[in-house]
C-alpha cells in the first residue's frame, strides 16, 4: 500500500513456495483476508518471493498472465521481489544453502534476470521496481583471501551484467528497476564499510572493464552502476552489525548509492542480567531451531565478533554484555520475557524517514513464524496484519 509516497508491503517468503502451484496457493489463501484487514479501500502492494523452480513454472503456458489478472481482480500489485533464496525456504534445513548458488555462478545470473523479466510484467506501469539479492556469497565457503578476491571479482562482474540488462530494458520500455544487494552476517558484505569497499574495489572497476568499448566515460559508467545496483537495508542485519541507521544512510548518500529497499525486521537482543542468567539461557534455547542460520554477534573492544550459528553460543554459554541473534522476531514486540528485540533500530529508521525519504520501498520481512516458540505464534494472517498495522501507525 502507498503511504507518504512510499510503498509498504510484506515479503511472501513467509509462505511455503517450493514451486509455483504451492506459491500461488499460499498467496490465494492469505492475501485477500490480509488486504481486507490492512488496505480494504486502496490497492495493496506485494513483496513476491519466487524460488527458481517457481519462477520457471510461472513462465510456462499463460501462468504469468493469469497471475497478473488475479492480482488486478484483487486490487493488488507487485513492486518488489525477494531474489535471495534460490531454492526451498521452508520445512527443511536451509542454513548456509540460502546463499547457493552464489553470484559467482551463471545459475544466479539467469535466475535474477528471469525474475526481472517477470517483475517488469507484473509491476504497474511507470512504477519503480526492485529485487533484493544475496551479498555475493558466504564467507565460510572460502578458505583463502585469494579465493575470496576471485569470488568478489566474479560476483561483481555478474552484477554488472545485470546492470547492463536493466539499463537496456529501461531504454526500451521506460521501466526503472534495480538490484538491491542485501548485506547480512557472514555474507561477503556485512556492514556499511564493506558495501562501500565493494563498490570502490570491485563493482566500479569491473564495470569500467565491461563497458570499456561502449563510448561511455568513467563518470557515466559509475553513474550507471549506481543507478541499477543499489542497497537493500535490512534493519535486523544492520542491528547485528551494531551500526546506527543514521550512519549508514549518511554514508550511502555521500557515496551516491541509492537504498532500493528497506526490509523492516527485528533481531533478538540478549542483555546480560546476572540475576536471571539461567532463565535467559533457557529462553534463548527455545529459539534454537534447525531450519535457518541464526548467527550471533557481539561487540568487543570496538570490533564485531560473529558466531556463525546459535548452537555455538548455547554450547559455551560464555560471559557477555550484549548479544544479538539473527532470528527475525515480530517487529511489534519490544521484548520476549527476559529477551529483547532490536525494535529500537526500526523506530530509529522510521524517525529518520520523517526527515529523509531514503527509499521508496518498505518491506516487512518476518519469515520465521513457523519456527518461533509456541508462545509467540498467532494465526498467520493475524501475525502479518499486526505487523503492517504497527508499521502504518508509525508512518
Amino acid at each position: 500500500m502507498e503511504i507518504n509516497n512510499r510503498h509498504l508491503t510484506y515479503c511472501t517468503n513467509i509462505h511455503a513456495g517450493g514451486d509455483w502451484a504451492e506459491t500461488f496457493d499460499s498467496i490465494q489463501e492469505n492475501l485477500p483476508a490480509l488486504k481486507q484487514s490492512v488496505s480494504p479501500n486502496k490497492k495493496m502492494g506485494l513483496g513476491l518471493r519466487l524460488s527458481n523452480k517457481a519462477s520457471l513454472e510461472l513462465g510456462e503456458k499463460d501462468n504469468l498472465v493469469q497471475f497478473k489478472k488475479w492480482l488486478d481482480q484483487k486490487e493488488c500489485y507487485v513492486f518488489t521481489m525477494n531474489g535471495f533464496p534460490y531454492g526451498n525456504f521452508h520445512g527443511e534445513p536451509v542454513k548456509d544453502k540460502v546463499h547457493a548458488p552464489d553470484w559467482t555462478t551463471e545459475d544466479r545470473v539467469k535466475y535474477t534476470q528471469r525474475l526481472f523479466g517477470q517483475l517488469a510484467f507484473l509491476a504497474p506501469a511507470n512504477m519503480e521496481a526492485g529485487i533484493s539479492t544475496s551479498p555475493i556469497s558466504y564467507k565460510h565457503w572460502y578458505s583463502t583471501e585469494d579465493s575470496k578476491t576471485i569470488a568478489f571479482r566474479t560476483g561483481a562482474r555478474n552484477m554488472v551484467r545485470i546492470a547492463d540488462y536493466l539499463n537496456r530494458l529501461e531504454k526500451e520500455t521506460g521501466r526503472y528497476m534495480h538490484l538491491d544487494v542485501e548485506p547480512e552476517p557472514d555474507g561477503f558484505l556485512e556492514n556499511t564499510t564493506e558495501v562501500l569497499t565493494f563498490y570502490k574495489d570491485y563493482l566500479i572497476p569491473e564495470a569500467l572493464v565491461f563497458f570499456k568499448n561502449s563510448g561511455k566515460t568513467e563518470i557515466e559508467i559509475t553513474a550507471l552502476v549506481k543507478r541499477y545496483i543499489t542497497l537493500c537495508y535490512d534493519v535486523c542485519h544492520y542491528a547485528l552489525a551494531f551500526e546506527e541507521p543514521e550512519f549508514t544512510f549518511e554514508q550511502m548518500q555521500k557515496a551516491g548509492i541509492y537504498i532500493g529497499k528497506i526490509q523492516v525486521s527485528a533481531a533478538l537482543k540478549i542483555v546480560y542480567d546476572e540475576a536471571h542468567i539461567d532463565i535467559i539461557w533457557k529462553t534463548l534455547e527455545e529459539f534454537n531451531e534447525p531450519v535457518y542460520l541464526h548467527q550471533v554477534t557481539e561487540e568487543k573492544a570496538g570490533k564485531i565478533v560473529t558466531y556463525n550459528d546459535l548452537p555455538l553460543v548455547l554450547d559455551k554459554k560464555s560471559p557477555f554484555t550484549e548479544l544479538r541473534s539473527h532470528f527475525h522476531v515480530p517487529i511489534f514486540l519490544e521484548d520476549y520475557g527476559v529477551l529483547k528485540s532490536t525494535q529500537d533500530q526500526i523506530l530509529k529508521v522510521l524517525a529518520l524517514l520523517q526527515i529523509n525519504h531514503v527509499s521508496n520501498h518498505l518491506e516487512v520481512e518476518t519469515y520465521t513464524w513457523d519456527v518461533l516458540p509456541q508462545a509467540l505464534k498467532l494465526p498467520l494472517v493475524d501475525s502479518i496484519a499486526r505487523e503492517l498495522h504497527w508499521m502504518k501507525s508509525r508512518l
